[in-house]
């Protein structure tokens, strides 16, 4: 997913990160040289759906102004939730 917005320099991804894991979700999730945020979710389908609800609001400081996401099958191939530099 591309969330697009104030999103960087508000802690986004660590908050993300947070969220992600309280609720097994594994993944990335990464700053954007255009100023957005990218992160890929993966886990248990009611998990991942409420990760990518939470990204709609983000952190206290963040002003999400618009989320593109785009639905993948589910590979595996992470375990854990990461944050990528």
């Amino acid at each position: 997913m591309i969330i697009e917005g104030r999103v960087q320099g508000v802690n986004f991804r660590y908050y993300t990160r947070e969220a992600a894991s309280k609720l097994g979700v594994k993944g990335w999730v990464k700053n954007r040289r255009d100023g957005w945020v990218e992160a890929v979710f993966e886990g248990n389908p009611e998990s991942v759906e409420k990760t990518v609800r939470w990204c709609h609001q983000g952190p206290p400081q963040a002003r999400v102004t618009k989320v593109d996401v785009t639905w993948e099958d589910y590979t595996g191939e992470f375990e854990d939730f990461l944050i990528n530099y």
